[in-house]
């Protein structure tokens, strides 16, 4: 897995155009800071192919989730958002702004790290 930067993370959106339109694959709680997501996206620099990408946050210190029974009916055409504040990553379904804002999402993720891997679809 690689490790994600504050840097990082707007090449990571525009690559795969803020996983607007993929689908949540699972979402499971590893530990109670620890929490790995999979989606199935389309990567820009494949020339839109579609891929398997993971996620794993840890370092969890607050989140919203779902029941994974519910991950196939979540709405993904505004994405989800990725914000770098107070040396925090936040995670959200949906588009949001500031790190406050994110509170509101169906699905959120405040963590001190996220590392992402990319596989077949």
């Amino acid at each position: 897995m690689k490790p994600l930067n504050a840097a990082g993370i707007p090449k990571l959106l525009e690559r795969f155009d803020d996983f607007k339109g993929s689908e949540i694959r699972s979402l499971e709680v590893i530990s109670p800071t620890e929490i790995q997501m999979s989606f199935a996206l389309q990567d820009k620099a494949r020339a839109y192919d579609w891929v398997t990408l993971t996620l794993l946050l840890s370092g969890v210190s607050d989140a919203k989730l779902v029941d994974a029974s519910k991950l196939e009916y979540i709405d993904m055409s505004d994405g989800v958002s990725i914000l770098y504040a107070k040396n925090l990553f936040h995670f959200a379904i949906g588009t949001y702004k500031t790190e406050a804002s994110i509170k509101d999402a169906l699905l959120y993720i405040v963590s001190e790290n996220i590392k992402y891997d990319e596989g077949a679809f």
